[in-house]
């Protein structure tokens, strides 16, 4: 294996996911030229990676087929001996199928995953983490151990951060792209208000996220709060988790740029279950979640806009005592 490529044009968690990947083929073929295909918006998160060769871009703005088309003309000039289709949706499977490559695989959601060389199930309710799922297919060409997701923040971006560093501080990511994966604005104000002052707590996340943190500290009584909405870039965020005495996450993308720092998490579950295989990794990582079953939980795999039965328990049930407890677990940690 000379020439390999990994394709993943999800969301901007499963891209940090598919790094396990990168890792595995990295440590059996370390000669082999290693490319990454992601959609446009993503690719800040494999800036500068050590083990990539080039990161492909998708950019649906140009024009969803001009590009595809664009794309294609460039893999098959690369002559791919392998090419690693994660991704389940038709696009890419033009690509893969077509790319020239002399071995291509992917998962068999894939409607054009008839014509790959290989294929394998993709099952989210069998408990197995994504990771795993995403190593079957290469495990024919490594082993069965699953590698785990790793990015590389640069020199740069530890410099950026390490002000922010200078006494115990707590990190929280409040928002989500799905509205029911989002534990609640007042939910956060309450855990805020119930940790002691001696943390700083930075509230993390993109521009679009800035109005929402700002709302969260109006109404909070804590005066150790900070907004770093927009402020970061995703590797300085995950440069400034990675030695957080907690991270506090919904289960969105922020959850796994703290898996590839091995940064500890609490991972917040509204709507949706870890058994879906989306979970966090990290060697102190908690999951708080309601404690009694719910008729309607979960509602998909992803979220809605809005609780499909009006009433939000799987979020609103959880209570703050839940959360605090992770804390007083990764403060002993921090400790050992």
């Amino acid at each position: 294996m000379k020439n390999i490529l990994i394709i993943q044009t999800a969301f901007l968690g499963d891209v940090v996911l598919a790094t396990a990947l990168v890792e595995k083929l990295h440590t059996f073929y370390p000669n082999a030229r290693l490319d990454f295909l992601l959609r446009k918006g993503n690719e800040s998160l494999l800036k500068g990676h050590p083990l990539l060769n080039e990161v492909l871009i998708w950019d649906k703005q140009q024009g969803k087929y001009k590009s595809l088309l664009k794309l294609l003309g460039h893999i098959r000039k690369q002559k791919y001996d392998l090419v690693v289709n994660v991704q389940r949706f038709g696009a890419t499977g033009i690509l893969t199928a077509l790319s020239g490559a002399r071995e291509t695989v992917g998962f068999d959601k894939n409607p054009f995953s008839r014509f790959f060389t290989r294929r394998y199930q993709h099952d989210v309710e069998s408990g197995t983490h994504e990771v795993e799922r995403n190593h079957l297919l290469i495990q024919s060409i490594t082993d069965s151990q699953a590698a785990k997701p790793k990015l590389y923040p640069s020199e740069q971006d530890f410099i950026k951060v390490q002000p922010l560093k200078q006494q115990p501080f707590i990190c929280m990511a409040p928002t989500s792209v799905w509205f029911t994966k989002q534990f609640p604005k007042e939910q956060w104000v309450t855990l805020i208000n119930s940790i002691a002052p001696n943390y700083t707590i930075y509230l993390l996340g993109s521009p679009a996220d800035k109005q929402h943190c700002d709302d969260i500290i109006v109404q909070s009584i804590n005066r150790q709060v900070v907004n770093l909405c927009g402020q970061l870039n995703l590797l300085q965020s995950a440069a400034l988790m990675q030695d957080a005495i907690l991270n506090y996450v919904n289960d969105s993308g922020p959850m796994h740029l703290a898996s590839a720092l091995n940064a500890p998490t609490c991972a917040v579950y509204c709507s949706t279950v870890p058994r879906f295989g989306f979970g966090p990794l990290a060697e102190f990582a908690e999951v708080v979640e309601r404690e009694e079953p719910l008729y309607c939980r979960p509602c998909g795999l992803h979220g809605y806009k809005a609780c499909p039965q009006g009433h939000f328990k799987c979020a609103r049930d959880i209570r703050n005592e839940q959360l605090l407890e992770v804390l007083t677990l990764a403060e002993a940690q921090a400790v050992i």
